[in-house]
């Protein structure tokens, strides 16, 4: 070949470096449009299920964003709140909150109190009916009912039939897992636990992907020994902890540790279903960094100290919930409403974030710089 071909083959050559370059810039700054998010979890993205299932919630709750109680376990939105305004969607209606909801944009199936696994408890004793194997049936009825409203042309305040493949799947469930297993501790074997919650979740993600999911974004547990009401200065008298039990600011180790063993396990599945299935998207959150981030720089960030809580009573063993009534101890009487300002303190009541915390979280892993593969939720659905 002469010196004319070859420069022209050199030509053509960058070239398509060049449009190939253009394409790939161009994937990697494209938005995914979700039309819709299906929404899978507990009390840190319940909307209002267990409000519209049992008793109704009431102010204090929701006082700051909402101005009423909304069935949410803060003073006003949530994490799933501040990422579905980041994709330019409605907050997510509680798919058993018949009264005035809109389900256009998705539907919210999680769950205050809510688990991986089944549990033995009902409501009235801390737990919840809708582990995630029910939410996700709920989700299929959902999903199958909505088809027949299209086809009887009755669909208008649903997601579109082709809107389901299209749609987020986002997922924070766990932590009350973690909870129940920390109570349970030297009963049964952990990390058979562990091991045990992290197959279920999978089968449900495994079984949502052949239901036509195919972007999935999924929260790991938050570090649940950062918890205030896990702190020792909340739970009794002149207790002092041995060495090592607490971290350096002031979370309990062990009860971290088990949530960071967790973590790791749906981590490790993670990648192993993103090998399995080569045409969904799936993208692991470290909501646990993130979180651990905010409460290491409170003070910094312009929160007040992180054991502080806002609403409620916890102090020397005695625990009185926000908005608990009546509350009477040595005789004297306790106010267990809100603090005067809840946007200083990160925990609202002793075990859930604050509008003000949420939205701070929410600003960091929206980003996906606590995501892997590190893909901006704006861009998940694109394949790593």
């Amino acid at each position: 070949m002469g010196f004319l071909g070859q420069f022209f083959v050199a030509v053509i050559s960058f070239s398509l470096f060049l449009n190939i370059a253009a394409a790939e810039e161009t994937k990697s700054s494209e938005s995914c449009g979700f039309p819709a998010i299906f929404n899978f979890g507990d009390s840190n993205s319940d909307t209002g299920c267990m409000s519209a299932a049992f008793y109704p919630a009431a102010l204090p709750y929701g006082q700051t964003f909402f101005h009423e109680a909304v069935g949410r376990a803060s003073d006003g939105r949530l994490i799933i709140d501040f990422l579905a305004k980041h994709l330019g969607l409605q907050y997510l209606s509680a798919y058993m909150d018949s009264i005035g909801t809109s389900y256009e944009q998705g539907a919210n199936f999680g769950a205050a109190s809510s688990t991986i696994r089944k549990q033995n408890r009902t409501f009235f004793d801390g737990g919840s009916p809708f582990s995630l194997q029910i939410q996700v049936a709920q989700f299929i009825q959902f999903k199958t009912r909505t088809a027949k409203l299209y086809k009887r042309g009755q669909g208008n305040s649903f997601p579109r039939p082709e809107d389901f493949a299209k749609a987020i799947y986002t997922f924070d469930i766990g932590q009350n897992d973690i909870a129940a297993a920390l109570q349970r501790m030297g009963q049964e074997n952990s990390e058979a636990v562990i091991s045990d919650m992290v197959d279920q979740f999978s089968n449900q993600l495994i079984y949502l992907y052949s239901q036509g999911a195919r972007t999935f974004w999924i929260h790991n547990t938050g570090p649940i020994g950062c918890l205030p009401v896990a702190m020792p200065i909340h739970n009794a008298y002149n207790y002092t902890p041995v060495d090592g039990y607490l971290d350096q600011n002031g979370c309990v180790v062990y009860q971290n540790d088990m949530a960071k063993e967790f973590n790791t396990k749906l981590n490790d599945t993670v990648v192993k279903l993103r090998a399995l299935y080569l045409d969904a998207s799936f993208v692991y959150v470290d909501v646990f960094s993130a979180k651990y981030e905010l409460i290491s720089n409170a003070k910094k960030e312009g929160f007040v100290d992180p054991s502080e809580i806002c609403c409620g009573y916890h102090e020397g063993g005695n625990h009185f919930f926000c908005g608990d009534f009546n509350v009477t101890i040595n005789g004297g009487q306790i106010h267990v409403g809100s603090c005067q300002d809840p946007s200083s303190h990160i925990s609202w009541d002793g075990v859930h974030y604050t509008d003000a915390a949420n939205g701070w979280i929410a600003n960091r892993i929206i980003t996906g710089s606590f995501s892997d593969p590190p893909l901006p939720i704006t861009r998940s659905c694109l394949l790593a």
